[in-house]
């Protein structure tokens, strides 16, 4: 299969997870997951949450949790606990190391953007316009799996991406840093980038075709940069 990142594809657009590659806001919303499920009797440290609980959707999250605790939780929870992100975000919100630097030479590139996240449209609205990228995704360049109701690692807001983008999946490379999202984006066809430090272990899947790993988002540019040259003298 042709990806987009291959001599012989055709690089059209770049999808962006949000949190743990734009905006460095798992380890608070793991944290604020795991004191949650502690005041429910759960003995979940902030370490363990963010091992379980990286990359998924809040409907997920509460899901596991009433299976462990043993009983229904308040039909409200997803909503009172993004709720309670959106009003965090909003106040400590950073980016990822590199961000906004990183944007500005995939822009320069030529390259289309575009968002494609767990998190709720509110969620990564509060995000861009706290660590101030929101110049680079307008709202209709946002698209959350949750607000869609098929949360990563189904392909879905993967796909819609690029069929409202009006490219073949094979045409997008997707930024990740999760193992669900990663997983997305292989059953989406699409090209990934898996953003990791080396000392951590890769998905249980990789490696996967036409996809790459880098270990901090000032390897991205040269790497779009290179593939766009060799497909252009392909």
């Amino acid at each position: 299969m042709t990806t987009a990142l291959d001599p012989a594809g055709e690089l059209k657009l770049v999808i962006f997870d949000c949190d743990g590659v734009l905006v460095d806001s798992e380890g608070p919303s793991c944290r604020a997951t795991a004191e949650f499920a502690r005041s429910k009797g759960l003995s979940i440290s902030d370490e363990e949450a963010h091992q379980r609980f990286a990359g998924m959707a809040l409907p997920q999250i509460v899901t596991e949790l009433e299976h462990e605790i043993g009983h229904a939780l308040p039909a409200e929870t997803a909503v009172m606990l993004r709720e309670n992100l959106v009003q965090m975000m909003q106040k400590i919100a950073e980016p990822v190391g590199g961000a906004p630097e990183m944007l500005a030479g995939v822009r320069s590139l030529g390259l289309p953007v575009r968002v494609g996240s767990n998190s709720s449209v509110r969620e990564m609205e509060a995000k861009f316009e706290k660590t101030g990228m929101s110049q680079y995704f307008p709202e209709n360049r946002v698209h959350s799996a949750n607000d869609m109701g098929c949360p990563k690692p189904a392909p879905d807001v993967y796909l819609y991406a690029a069929k409202v983008e009006g490219v073949l999946p094979e045409s997008c490379v997707v930024i990740e840093d999760s193992d669900t999202g990663a997983e997305a984006a292989w059953k989406a066809g699409m090209a990934c980038v898996l953003l990791r430090p080396e000392d951590m272990p890769a998905p249980p899947f990789w490696p996967v075709e036409g996809s790459v790993r880098i270990a901090h988002l000032d390897e991205l540019v040269p790497l779009l940069r290179r593939t766009l040259e060799s497909q252009t003298h392909a």
